[in-house]
């Protein structure tokens, strides 16, 4: 028997342009140096934000 590749290559390459987005988006909205840094790690995390407010909105 062979070895099973899964390739998951285009649901990375949609993370990452929507973590450039979001850190683009974070950043420009910065008013000081430490909200841009703040921003960058929020645009790491971006689906967190993305899933917490689906469910909020989903509960109502």
């Amino acid at each position: 028997m062979g070895k099973r590749i899964t390739n998951n290559g285009p649901s990375g390459a949609i993370y990452g342009l929507g973590m450039i987005g979001a850190a683009i988006f974070y950043i420009s909205q910065a008013t000081s140096f430490w909200s841009g840094v703040l921003g960058f790690l929020k645009a790491l995390v971006w689906p967190a934000f993305l899933v917490y407010e689906l469910l909020k909105f989903l509960a109502k």
